[in-house]
């Protein structure tokens, strides 16, 4: 078994760091670390619905927007004030999907939340941080407007958590950095339930195909270390 540049064994994931309520205005935010990605994620919730819901349609909406901020990395990146790269609007379609998962929209009524999540350094897994992080912040929000008498109850059904697994070398590693992102065979990110049912598993060979039993060591590293990520919400 190689030694990883962190030190980390090959199931272990980075120190996970979530400070809640970070910002003010907000009504519901977290930074989420996970080692030295770092991430803002913010929940607003206005009443009504998007216009392209049916208006016969009671439920809510959940959506999402992601931002790489110019110095996240080690270059500097350009602002995407006009046009947003098919990257951030996969990333953001991801966050949205999983969110939505967990959510009983009809409990949620005619509103819509948006999730912000802005990313002020990025080292692997930006996508995964911010799929836990949106789901904190919501929660948060969620709890401030049951206490407000403005939801009768906290719509979540239950929690979800992302983390990132990898094939390197012919060894699979658990919530990669970007030193092992950016050169890994196979590249993973999945999202799942508190109860381990799958949200999104997105599995891709950057090189030679994988096999089953690979797959099967992939969801069992993912699942066990996503219960322990839900354990630190």
């Amino acid at each position: 078994m190689s030694e990883r540049l962190s030190g980390r064994k090959n199931n272990e994931l980075r120190k996970i760091t979530l400070t809640k309520n970070y910002t003010k205005h907000a009504l519901g935010s977290v930074l989420i670390e996970f080692g030295d990605t770092k991430v803002i994620v913010t929940a607003s919730v206005e009443e009504g619905k998007p216009k392209w819901m049916d208006k016969s349609d009671t439920r809510g909406w959940i959506t999402a927007e992601y931002s790489l901020l110019p110095s996240a990395t080690h270059t500097r990146c350009q602002r995407e004030r006009t046009k947003i790269s098919g990257r951030t609007q996969e990333i953001q379609r991801l966050i949205g999907r999983s969110l939505r998962s967990c959510v009983d929209l009809e409990k949620l009524g005619e509103r819509t939340v948006t999730i912000d999540a802005d990313v002020i350094q990025a080292d692997g897994g930006t996508r995964c941080a911010s799929v836990c992080g949106g789901f904190v912040a919501m929660n948060i929000a969620f709890n401030k407007l049951v206490d407000e008498g403005i939801l009768e109850e906290n719509p979540i059904i239950e929690p979800i958590a992302a983390v990132s697994v990898g094939l390197i070398d012919g060894e699979i590693k658990l919530d990669l950095d970007y030193s092992e992102d950016s050169h890994a065979q196979v590249d993973s990110n999945i999202v799942m339930t508190k109860s381990s049912k799958i949200v999104e598993f997105q599995t891709t060979a950057e090189g030679s195909p994988f096999d089953k039993a690979q797959l099967d060591e992939i969801y069992n590293l993912a699942s066990n270390a996503i219960q322990k990520i839900i354990d630190l919400y």
